[in-house]
Parts: C-alpha cells; sequence; structure tokens
C-alpha cells in the first residue's frame, strides 16, 4: 500500500512540474509575441524607409545615365582604369 502512495506523490509531482514549465514557456512566448507585433518608434531625425528608397533609386539611375566604362572603382579613383588611353600632353 505504501508504494502505491508513494508512486501517485511522484506522479503528482511529476504532472505539476510538466504543468509548470509548459506554463512558463506560453507565457514567454505571448511576451516575446507581443515585442515583435509592435510597430518601431519613429523618432525625430530617423531614416524613413520610403525616402531612402527614392534616394537609392535616383543615385542608380543617375549612375546608369552617365557615361560609365563599366568601371566603378575607377570612376570613384579607387583603382586605376584598365582603359588603354592615353592622357592628353
Amino acid at each position: 500500500m505504501r508504494d502505491t502512495h508513494q508512486t501517485m506523490q511522484r506522479i503528482k509531482v511529476g504532472v505539476i512540474g510538466l504543468v509548470a514549465v509548459v506554463l512558463l514557456i506560453a507565457v514567454a512566448s505571448a511576451i516575446l509575441g507581443s515585442a515583435t507585433r509592435e510597430r518601431p518608434i519613429a523618432t525625430a531625425g530617423s531614416a524613413k524607409a520610403d525616402v531612402v528608397a527614392d534616394i537609392a533609386m535616383t543615385n542608380a539611375s543617375a549612375a546608369a545615365a552617365s557615361d560609365s566604362s563599366g568601371e566603378p572603382l575607377a570612376e570613384l579613383g579607387v583603382a586605376p582604369s584598365t582603359s588603354n588611353t592615353q592622357a592628353a600632353k
């Protein structure tokens, strides 16, 4: 009879522990889920995504429209040009 009582007590403790862990995971999931659903706060002076995208598109179209030799590093002066043109004397 004593073994049955001890076994039932161990089962109760195990089930209570399991329920506690599942409840803790549910609370943590709810907290993290609500944190990711919040919209970012737009602070004064921060970049706005649509404006930055428009600037990037404008810069890309301006670079494509300019006379490009296909060597962007040479145009920036970072690397020497590989073209065979001689400088005017």
